[in-house]
């Protein structure tokens, strides 16, 4: 479910948070695969949000720069961090501390060094850059070992093309930032959504048969959410009503 809503306090906003959009997959289709047909649906309704805030099962750089170069949408999720053993181990240098010269195709280490080569290939069905520099260059480095322990005794870098390495290393950086952080709350309330779903609807069990049908399905489900929204919002009752589980009203009851 797609849903409109701001990070404004519940008295402060103009308008009630409500679901603009229902999209029933299959469970095998995964979150990335599901997201371009979300953006197209809300694109052809005028419905396009400028910032979609997304759970960490649908970010990659190719989403991130297509959503933002074709619907014009900003997506605001946490992406995967490096996952080189500099990183794993928390010390030496990762592929974020080189930089890259995308115009004269060459990379520069932390030790001010620059890569000897250069070469565009395809991994995966993905074009990638292979980018190494010497063993003469790395041989002798005082910090080797913070770099590399590769036996061919020199370092290696595998790049995406410039659009999505820059996209990359732009939200790896935005994610550790407070105020990113602070921000990325506001996802809070579109889980707040799906346990109303459950809650309320049971949309978690299909009743019935077929994507078409259980389609349906959901889209009943959002409506009569919706109308729960607007009738707590035109009668100035909160939604985010606090649940109480079985073992605190127990201890509620003792104490009184």
């Amino acid at each position: 479910m797609s849903e409109s809503c701001t990070d404004a306090p519940e008295k402060e906003r103009t308008a009630p948070n409500l679901i603009t959009n229902v999209a029933t997959t299959a469970s095998t289709v995964p979150d990335t695969k599901a997201l371009d047909g979300i953006h197209q649906q809300l694109q052809r309704r005028g419905l396009p949000p400028g910032e979609h805030y997304l759970d960490s099962g649908y970010p990659s750089a190719e989403l991130i720069v297509k959503s933002r170069k074709t619907y014009g949408i900003t997506l605001i999720t946490p992406v995967l961090l490096d996952q080189s053993r500099q990183t794993r181990a928390a010390q030496g240098f990762q592929a974020d501390a080189f930089t890259i010269d995308w115009k004269y195709q060459q990379v520069t280490c932390p030790q001010g060094q620059t890569s000897s080569s250069w070469s565009p290939c395809t991994q995966h069905g993905h074009p990638m850059i292979v980018v190494a520099f010497t063993k003469p260059t790395c041989g002798p480095c005082p910090v080797r070992e913070l770099c590399t322990t590769s036996r061919r005794g020199f370092r290696q870098l595998t790049l995406n093309p410039r659009p999505l390495t820059e996209a990359l290393r732009t939200a790896r950086a935005e994610q550790a930032d407070r105020d990113w952080q602070d921000a990325y709350a506001l996802r809070a309330g579109v889980e707040g959504t799906m346990r109303q779903a459950i809650a309320v609807t049971d949309s978690r069990r299909a009743r019935y048969r077929g994507l078409a049908k259980t389609h349906l399905e959901h889209v009943h489900s959002a409506v009569a959410l919706n109308l729960i929204r607007l009738n707590a919002w035109w009668n100035g009752r909160p939604l985010d009503r606090r649940h109480t589980s079985h073992l605190a009203r127990l201890e509620l009851s003792l104490a009184a």
